[in-house]
């Protein structure tokens, strides 16, 4: 991974800089700027500032252009807000640099509240946003997701978490049924039916500014499987939801899809079906995008959600005959060898 030079910060430091001062001149009146002051990061190559001012705080995105471009989170933005979902105001932005000033929602997410005590309003609220989400235009902003791509974040659990961060050389004896995996996976998210998708509707991308939620990330939302984002949503990576309220949860979920007619008259088998592979695919990339965090971007905080991840995969497989070869190979071979490595 190529790391910026010295001048090159300096530069960067200096353009964000006058980036701020231009709006607090042209658009802003006469506040003062009194800091800026670095957050912690998201799971993403997007740096976060918080920029005080005198009357109020501001939040500043920071994408170097080298990265990757911020129209796709201005124009989303846009979509989200017409489709009548809460999402951050944007005060000013510089595609060239690569800045993107926004409205500060403070530091709450969703995973602050349900760590202090689980709130099942707060998801049945939620879920409300899923006919909305799904019910949106397709946008040019919006990437394909297809069978490749499908393919392509499978196959980072095997890359970045077996045989890169594990070190382990990827059973032979597997092969048959990896590839029959991918392409079961693939076909059951490619046949449900194809609506927008925020891709990360999950706890730490939900922030409150007082009661009220707000939806964050949504510059990668796709057009994929209907069920993806209840799926992230309770069955999240960071947050375990318990057994009962899981259940109705996902019931009351298909309820509201159901009802805003986007699941093409499936019955609540079949989406049940879909919901628990869906999983299988979602937590397989998710696992190895938290060992491709630590190994390629330094970010070692992840890891501890790996183990997490891959027991939703476990469960879901014991549930299918087919899978359960997975679900035994997870259990005897991957998660131990993980369990040792974090102690190392």
């Amino acid at each position: 991974m190529t790391r910026p030079n010295s001048q090159a910060i300096a530069q960067r430091q200096k353009d964000r800089l006058q980036f701020i001062e231009q709006y607090l001149g042209e658009g802003a009146g006469c506040q003062d700027l009194r800091s800026i002051e670095a957050i912690t990061g998201d799971a993403s190559f997007r740096l976060y500032f918080r920029v005080q001012l005198t009357s109020q705080d501001l939040i500043l995105m920071d994408v170097t252009p080298d990265k990757g471009s911020i129209m796709p989170f201005i124009e989303l933005n846009k979509d989200f807000q017409n489709s009548g979902l809460a999402v951050p105001t944007i005060h000013a932005f510089d595609v060239q640099l690569g800045f993107v000033l926004l409205e500060d929602l403070g530091s709450t997410h969703l995973a602050d509240i349900i760590e202090v005590g689980f709130d099942k309003q707060k998801y049945s609220d939620l879920l409300q946003w899923l006919p909305r989400i799904a019910s949106m235009n397709e946008s040019n902003w919006m990437k394909p997701y297809d069978a490749d791509f499908i393919h392509l974040e499978i196959n980072i659990f095997r890359q970045w978490l077996v045989e890169s961060w594990l070190g382990m050389q990827f059973p032979k004896e597997f092969e048959v049924q990896w590839q029959s995996l991918t392409e079961r996976l693939t076909e059951q998210m490619l046949s449900q039916p194809q609506t927008v998708m925020h891709r990360d509707f999950h706890s730490r991308n939900i922030m409150y500014s007082g009661e009220k939620g707000r939806l964050i990330d949504y510059q990668d939302a796709v057009v994929g499987p209907v069920c993806y984002d209840a799926v992230s949503l309770l069955k999240d990576c960071y947050i375990k939801l318990p057994k009962e309220d899981f259940l109705s949860l996902r019931e009351e979920s298909f309820q509201r899809l159901d009802a805003a007619g986007v699941l093409g008259g499936m019955t609540y088998p079949q989406y049940i079906y879909y919901f628990d592979l869906t999983g299988v695919q979602r937590h397989l990339k998710a696992a190895g995008i938290f060992a491709r965090l630590n190994l390629r971007d330094g970010k070692p905080g992840y890891l501890q959600n790996i183990v997490p991840t891959l027991l939703y995969v476990v469960e879901a497989a014991n549930s299918y005959k087919e899978f359960q070869w997975l679900a035994t190979w997870l259990q005897s071979e991957i998660i131990p060898s993980i369990k040792i490595k974090l102690q190392s």
